[in-house]
C-alpha cells in the first residue's frame, strides 16, 4: 500500500520479521505484548494504559524515558483484521507538532515468517514525518528481538 494522495506527508517503512503473522498482528494488539516493544529505543519503556483492539477501540500508553521523561501517545483502532491488517490513528497529546496521523500495518506471510509493511500518513510535516521515522525506526527491530527470541511473546 503507498501512502494516499493528497493526505499531508507520509513514510513507508518494510521489515521481515523471524516469526509468523499471527504473533507479529498480535504484538500490536494486544496490551501484554505492546508494551515490550513499543519505544523508539531501549531507554524507553512503554506502560499500555488502554488496549482495546476492535473498529472504533482505544488504545494508549506511556513511553518512559530513563531519565524520566514521559510521553502519552494513542488514538482509535479503525481496522483490525486478524492476522493480515490492522489501521490506527495516532496522536501524540503533549507533542501536539507531531499531529494526527493514520498508520496502516499490513503482515503477509513469508518462507521465513512475516513481511511488515508499516505506512504512515496524514502527517502535518517533514520534521513530523522524520520524528516518526524515527521512532519507527527504533521500535520495529524491538519488536523483531522480542518477538524472534520468544516463541510466543503474548505468554511470556
Amino acid at each position: 500500500m503507498e501512502p494516499a494522495a493528497g493526505t499531508g506527508f507520509a513514510l513507508r517503512i518494510e521489515r521481515a520479521i523471524a516469526a509468523p503473522p499471527e504473533q507479529v498482528f498480535d504484538a500490536f494488539t494486544r496490551a501484554e505484548t505492546l508494551g515490550r516493544w513499543f519505544g523508539p529505543s531501549e531507554a524507553y519503556s512503554s506502560d499500555v494504559l488502554e488496549c482495546d483492539a476492535r473498529n472504533g477501540g482505544r488504545w494508549s500508553l506511556d513511553m518512559r524515558h530513563t531519565g524520566g521523561n514521559v510521553h502519552r501517545v494513542g488514538g482509535e483502532y479503525r481496522a483490525v483484521e486478524p492476522p493480515k491488517r490492522v489501521v490506527f490513528t495516532m496522536a501524540w497529546p503533549d507533542r501536539p507538532e507531531l499531529g494526527h496521523s493514520l498508520v496502516t500495518v499490513t503482515l503477509s506471510a513469508t518462507a521465513t515468517g512475516t513481511l511488515l509493511v508499516l505506512v504512515q500518513e496524514q502527517l502535518p510535516d517533514a520534521a513530523s514525518r522524520d520524528a516518526h521515522h524515527g521512532g519507527w525506526s527504533g521500535s520495529l527491530p524491538r519488536l523483531a528481538v522480542l518477538l524472534e527470541s520468544t516463541p510466543n511473546p503474548s505468554e511470556a
